[in-house]
């Protein structure tokens, strides 16, 4: 006869689930003003290398989620831009305008829909935040 397997009184707490949308969110809080990121930049710190598209998936729901527009903690999604420094996300504003409008009143140039300088103001997450 078997003798019972004896469980532990208690089982150990599940380890809590990431959430993506929420992992972008908290990045894009890091960006400083006056500095811009890409998509892919944060696709690939967030360990998934080919996740630019949900990385702007995150951020559109940043402006649906009341709970991310909160005072104390805004997703600042205007210094997210493209690989190449376009403001790709650029329709997802209240007005066309609204994100080069951000960007400079924080001193980023932005020329044809392009940040001026981008290489000299990307703020990389792999290489800021390690």
């Amino acid at each position: 006869m078997k003798k019972p397997v004896a469980l532990p009184a208690r089982l150990p707490a599940p380890a809590p689930e990431r959430n993506y949308f929420a992992d972008v969110h908290e990045v894009v809080r890091l960006v400083p003003p006056g500095r811009v990121t890409s998509y892919g930049g944060i696709a690939h710190y967030l360990g998934a290398k080919h996740g630019a598209r949900a990385v702007g998936y995150a951020l559109m729901a940043a402006n649906l989620d009341a709970a991310t527009l909160q005072k104390d903690a805004p997703v600042p999604a205007h210094r997210v831009v493209n690989r190449l420094g376009q403001l790709s996300g650029r329709h997802h504003f209240p007005t066309p305008t609204a994100m080069q409008e951000r960007l400079e009143a924080e001193g980023v140039r932005v020329e044809d829909d392009v940040v001026v300088d981008f290489k000299k103001l990307y703020w990389d997450p792999a290489i800021e935040l390690g």
